[in-house]
């Protein structure tokens, strides 16, 4: 079943890059209390992700945050060295770079795509959404192209 605007995100956990290397964020560090937008991508360094939808993010993330947010977040199906070294390279600096690595967030979503036919298994689909304190208040789910899940379209929407 796919999560819709109302729902509680489900519990879960992502690797993050910190200052030590890797380390484990639950959804509660990440979403409990505060307003998060957070985006995913079909794959780090792949050529929409790369060149639209991580930068529209990197430009408007002040703006975001102005609106309420306290956190913007970036997830995508991809260990966290790959999304640690995709975050630095796309000065990504104020975002924070999710890895889904197992898909498992992904999935109690129902998120996922399959992309096996590209030699990509597993993979997220391209979506944002907004959560307030663990509830999901906006959910927008691109079917191709990167729409409604640009940083354009949610700081619209904000």
């Amino acid at each position: 079943m796919t999560i819709k605007v109302g729902d509680k995100v489900p519990a879960g956990m992502f690797t993050i890059m910190g200052a030590e290397g890797p380390s484990g964020m639950s959804t509660a560090d990440l979403f409990d209390g505060k307003k998060v937008v957070l985006f995913a991508v079909p794959g780090a360094f792949t050529p929409t992700c790369s060149l639209a939808h991580l930068p529209g993010f990197v430009v408007h993330v002040d703006e975001i945050k102005s609106k309420g947010v306290d956190t913007v977040a970036c997830m995508s199906v991809n260990d966290v060295f790959v999304m640690s070294a995709w975050g630095q390279s796309a000065n990504a600096e104020h975002l924070v770079m999710l890895a889904d690595g197992n898909a498992d967030f992904t999935t109690a979503l129902g998120l996922e795509l399959d992309g096996t036919g590209f030699g990509m298994g597993k993979r997220s689909q391209r979506f944002a959404m907004v959560v307030d304190d663990g509830v999901v208040s906006l959910l927008n789910v691109d079917a191709g192209a990167l729409e409604g899940s640009s940083a354009e379209a949610i700081l619209a929407a904000l």
